[in-house]
């Protein structure tokens, strides 16, 4: 009879025992879940950055093709990015367009990125994202 209950003491576990794992799980999600967050919204801006260069090459070839920046049409080019569900506002100034353009990624008020601040690049190569600008690495 002795071996019942030893049999019986051993199986499962104590609610304070999953009471613990369950607060250690959670102190660690609170610990992730902010830098999870962090890198998505890096890849957001990291793929808006992008699209700002995709944008930039576009509106070159447009002007070797026609031969002047004035000509060059760019409303397919000022839209929402991405596609879907969007996150930034692109616009390129001035219009006409001029030899000096700059294109502006404003975030979307209400979006993930709300707070990220504008990101724009320029016909120099110029990064700005906020206040912070110049060629090497304002963007990040």
């Amino acid at each position: 009879m002795s071996n019942d209950v030893n049999l019986r003491t051993q199986r499962g576990f104590t609610l304070i025992e999953l009471l613990i794992v369950v607060a250690i799980i959670g102190i660690l999600a609170a610990i992730a879940y902010p830098s999870y967050q962090g890198y998505i919204e890096k890849g957001h801006r990291t793929d808006m950055m992008s699209e700002l260069h995709n944008i930039a090459s576009k509106l070159e070839s447009r002007k070797m093709a026609q031969g002047k920046y004035s000509t060059v049409v760019t409303t397919d080019l000022v839209k929402d990015y991405p596609q879907g569900d969007a996150f930034y506002t692109v616009a390129i100034s001035p219009s006409p367009l001029t030899s000096r353009w700059t294109i502006t990624a404003t975030p979307i008020a209400n979006k993930r990125m709300k707070n990220d601040g504008k990101i724009s690049l320029d016909y120099r190569g110029y990064k700005c994202r906020d206040t912070s600008c110049g060629t090497e690495n304002e963007w990040k």
